[in-house]
Parts: structure tokens; sequence; C-alpha cells
């Protein structure tokens, strides 16, 4: 038996969990001293590079003092809860990694809770104490309080703290004097986080992730609980709802560095992938052909938000992307829901239009990002929250706590904006020179929040959410209060006729741009939503020469994010998203025929 530690690496987002993993790679020298290298290893995709943020959690495994660390390094959001739930069950321990100046933060809060619930055993560490303004004592004595509050047991309490800096590739017991490298921590997981419990008895495996490899299928990931797994061994694969089914382990690797090694068997207490199982879905357990005991399945969080998904039926379809039909749509979004546990797709009672159901806007915008690069042209409705019933029949929305913290000059500002849309301020206390702000908040108030909270603080607020619970139904909250300049015809914008509207509010397209008529091309500064006719040309004659459009002062284009997008259309509006663009759109693309829906739309 080789002496194995699991371990999670659980943080707030942007706390440094990907550049501690990063250190950790290095200290144990898995590279050649030659071989060349990118930061951020782990984060191996586009999106978690571009965004700065872990997505989908990944393993890596190092080898120090004869020990094997098998670290797992997790996502910070709350919108992606669903992978650190179930993560967390294949690891002993966990690192909480805190930033020196911010402390915890509530999304530190949902996935520690998640930890200390499964009596996972923490070390913390105060990372980026080389910041200015840190106060790493404080931060300390703030996340024992977080714990005492999450119901730790003594054991849990009674935590090792480590002082360092991820960037600066230093850790040790005092934050005072630096050391000039990590090795203080790994010989703290070695003598703090417990070697996995073995017990006795028949092979048992929880499946708690998956890969896939063209050549081979599918591939199943999780922590041998008890016994032995052997290559070529017959399984029973125990699924949902007492279902067994026979089946035999074709391959064994267990994880070494940052990749993986074949090997015959593998011990209870090692994290391995198995191939040659065919079926199985993720908190499936494999077990003992002759003797099957099932593990209890991962229970995750439950949705809070739907949208509607459908094909892509504008004037401009299938002209950018590969992948157009309801078909493709079908198959790609089951296929993401075998891997994304959070997530649910639900048929409608028309062909192509589906309801995705996730965490939040982030969770479900990564799918849409994700699924636009790989050539699909899709439209989508209006984010809608979930409502619930409790046994009174009183109604029930999702509320979610949200922290924001900005300069004091625009609290104000911040607290007029959160309690429009009903939110509640808790707590409002100085932190350095900025202010703490806490609200209780419905998750519809969080709906386009964002973009008004930056415009309102110039870009200065920090601001973060979690779900916290089904509350009791806030009443209504005002939604946009501006119309849409829609477009009458199609054809390419001229710099003319957008010179000529530019009172009537401001434009998402600029001269050049080819455009369809329904096409919401702008925002009135006014309630209503006028339709315009931007294809117009400037007349010419004899006494007016072309060569005086020169004094055209056309104010620039409002681009928007995706996520920006998704929460800016109205009910009556689709937004269009193709691999090179997103559009937005009137539902009813004819006017006569917004009209006579207009009533519909109000009923819905």
């Amino acid at each position: 038996m080789q002496a194995i530690r699991n371990i999670a690496i659980i943080a707030h987002v942007d706390h440094g969990k990907t550049t501690l993993v990063d250190k950790i790679i290095h200290a144990s020298k898995l590279f050649r001293d030659n071989q060349e290298f990118d930061d951020l290893i782990l984060d191996n995709n586009d999106l978690e590079r571009e965004r700065g943020i872990t997505i989908t959690s990944k393993n890596v495994s190092v080898r120090y003092k004869d020990v094997k660390i098998n670290v797992i390094d997790t996502p910070g959001h709350a919108d992606f809860g669903g992978e650190v739930e179930r993560v967390l069950k294949m690891s002993d321990g966990v690192l909480l990694l805190v930033d020196a100046f911010e402390g915890p933060m509530p999304q530190t809060r949902f996935v520690l809770g998640k930890a200390i619930g499964l009596g996972l055993k923490p070390i913390v560490v105060v990372n980026k104490v080389d910041k200015e303004n840190c106060r790493p004592e404080e931060v300390q004595e703030n996340v024992f309080d977080l714990m005492f509050n999450l119901g730790a047991t003594e054991d849990q309490l009674d935590f090792v703290t480590v002082y360092g800096s991820s960037k600066q590739g230093w850790m040790g017991p005092d934050w005072k004097t630096p050391t000039d490298n990590i090795t203080f921590l790994l010989d703290t997981i070695i003598s703090s986080i417990p070697a996995p419990v073995i017990d006795e008895g028949n092979a048992q495996m929880q499946i708690t992730s998956l890969d896939y490899n063209a050549f081979v299928g599918r591939i199943a990931i999780g922590r041998v609980k008890r016994g032995v797994l052997k290559e070529g061994a017959n399984m029973m694969l125990c699924k949902a709802d007492g279902v067994f089914k026979k089946v035999k382990i074709k391959e064994l690797q267990i994880f070494e560095g940052l990749g993986r090694v074949k090997v015959s068997e593998v011990t209870a207490g090692d994290i391995c992938a198995v191939t040659g199982i065919e079926d199985f879905e993720i908190g499936d357990t494999l077990a003992d052909a002759e003797n099957p005991e099932p593990l209890p399945r991962i229970a995750v969080d439950e949705p809070t938000m739907n949208m509607l998904f459908t094909i892509n039926n504008s004037p401009f379809f299938g002209k950018e992307g590969k992948f157009v039909t309801s078909r493709h749509l079908r198959d790609r979004l089951m296929k993401e829901t075998e891997k994304n546990l959070a997530l649910r797709v639900e048929a409608t009672d028309t062909e192509d239009k589906f309801l995705v159901f996730g965490r939040g806007i982030l969770h479900l915008s990564v799918l849409i990002e994700t699924m636009r690069r790989e050539g699909y042209e899709l439209q989508l409705g209006q984010p809608q929250v979930l409502f619930k019933e409790d046994e009174k029949g009183e109604r029930l929305e999702p509320i979610e706590t949200l922290v924001v913290d900005v300069p004091e000059s625009t609290a104000g500002k911040v607290i007029e904006l959160a309690t429009q849309r009903k939110g509640e301020l808790l707590i409002m206390e100085p932190k350095g020179d900025l202010q703490h702000l806490e609200f209780e908040i419905p998750s519809r108030g969080l709906i386009g929040l964002r973009s008004n909270v930056l415009t309102a603080t110039q870009g200065e607020a920090v601001m973060t959410h979690r779900f916290k619970e089904f509350g009791s139904f806030r009443g209504p909250i005002p939604g946009r209060i501006s119309g849409s300049i829609i477009s009458k015809n199609t054809g390419p914008a001229t710099g003319y006729t957008i010179d000529k509207l530019q009172d009537r509010g401001r434009f998402f397209v600029e001269p050049g741009d080819e455009i369809y008529g329904g096409q919401v091309i702008g925002e009135h500064n006014r309630p209503n939503d006028i339709v315009v006719n931007l294809q117009e040309a400037k007349k010419l004659t004899n006494m007016r020469a072309s060569g005086t459009d020169d004094g055209l002062r056309i104010a620039p284009k409002i681009n928007f994010s995706l996520e920006e997008s998704m929460e800016y259309i109205q009910k009556d509006e689709y937004l269009e998203v193709t691999p090179q663009s997103m559009r937005m759109r009137k539902i009813y693309l004819e006017e006569n025929d917004r009209k006579r829906n207009s009533g519909k739309m109000e009923m819905a």
C-alpha cells in the first residue's frame, strides 16, 4: 500500500486556486528543466483562460516525500456548484484558500459548507499576503467564525493556518517572514490531512466524474471506496432506481502527474479512471458482481433558472454555423446533461424548442458560449426564474445573498439600485478604503443588475452572489424601462440614417452592418418600441454633392457581452447566437404579427 492524500482546493473566484496548483506542480518537479509551459496549467480550455475562472474540476497527482497527493482543482463560482459537490466526495480534506485582503466571500461559504457537511478536514491558506492593505490575522479569525457558524466539529475547527503568496511561490507559518518555496504547505498536507479510510469488504467505487476519448468512449472517474478494482474483472453497475447491470472493466488508469498511467489494479483510497463501461451516469456505483452494494447517490442542489433554447429561424440563419437543425440542438443538449450535473433539459410541446434549467446566468452562458464555438446556431428566450409552492400554497422564489464591495462615494447608488429590485440591506461596514454591502435579493432582481451597478460605479464595484434559499415571493420588480429600436427593412445600415436618428436613443449597430427587418438595433430613450428604416441613403442632386457627409458625428455602437445580452432581452425578444455574431430580435419579425400577439405576450 502506498501512502495517499486526497485533497480538494476550494476558494472564491480569483483568490488564486489555479496559481497555487501551478506552484505545487512545479515544486514536485513534474516538468523537465528545459520544458516549456504556460501559467494556469490546469485551466486548459479557451473559455477558462479567457475568463480567468475554473469551470470544470480537474485532477493532478504529485509525489512528495514518498506520498502521493491527489490534488483536485474546483471551480470557485457558485453557478458551478454541481461540479464542486461531486468532487468533494473524492477527497479526505480541503485546502481553503482565502485572499488576505478580501477574506471569506459568500461563495467560499457555499463550498466550505458542503465540505464541512461531508466531514472533511480543512487547512486554511491565507493567500496574497504581499498585497497592500492586507489583514491576514483578521481574515484568519473570520474563517474560524465562519466555520463555527457552519457547524464545524472540534477537530475541523482545530485547523492549521498557512500564510503565503501563490504568485511569488512561497508558503510558511508566519506571514511576516516569507520563505523561498511552498514545501511548508506540502508538509502540512501530509501531517494534517488524514490518509484515506480503508473499509474492509467487497469492491465499491462511486462514479463522480467522467471523461471522453474518441477511441475508448466514455471513461468513468471516481475514488475506490473499498476493496480492489482489477483489470478485466466482471463488476455490477448499480444505477438509479435500483437497476443493476453487469459490466466488465477493460482498462484501469490512475492519475500520475498531469496525465494517467495504466495499471492492473487499484486499491481503496486512490482515484482512478475506468474504461469499458457503457451506459453509466454520474452517481452510479461500480460494485462487486456477486454481492453488489450501491453507495448513496450524490444529491445536487436544484436549478434556479431556465431559458428557452430554440433553432435559429432568423432571415440570416445558416450563414455562419455548421449545426442548425433541431436534431443537432437536441443531441448537443442531451450530451451536456451527461456530465453537467446541475443542468436539466426538458422537451416542450414543439420539436424545435427546449427548456434548459441551470444554476444561474453564468452557468447557462458558459454552455451557450461553448456551443457557439463548436459551430452551433441557436436562439434564446429571456431567462426565467423558477418558482415553487410550499405546503400552504404560498408562492416561493429563489433568494440570493448579494455582496458588493464599492468605493464609499458610490455606495448610495448601489443601495438604491439593489433596493429598487427588492433587495434588503443586511450589512454595511467599511473594509479598507471600500464599503462592504450585503443584501438579500430575489434572483429575479439580479438579472441585469450587474451592468447597472458597474455603470453607476464607473466599473469599480466588485459583485458576487450565491443562492441562499427559496423564500416568499417579494412582489413585482420593475424591468427595463426603455423600449427597443427595431429595424423595418433588411440590408446594410447607412451612416446617414443612424446620424439622423441619434436623438431617439443609442444604437447596437454601426454603418455597414447587415441587419434584417424585426431585428432590435438600439435602445429607445422612451418606454415604447419604435420601428425605423436604417437603409435610406442620402438623396444626391446636382445641387448637393455627396462630399458633405464628412460632418457625420456618430456615437460608437454599444457592444454587449453574451451575459449582458441574455439579461437585456425582453419577454417578446430572442437572442440569436451564431459562431460569429449575436443579434437581438423580436420573436415576431413582422410589425403586424407583433401587434396581433402583444396581448398574448403580456398574459405570458
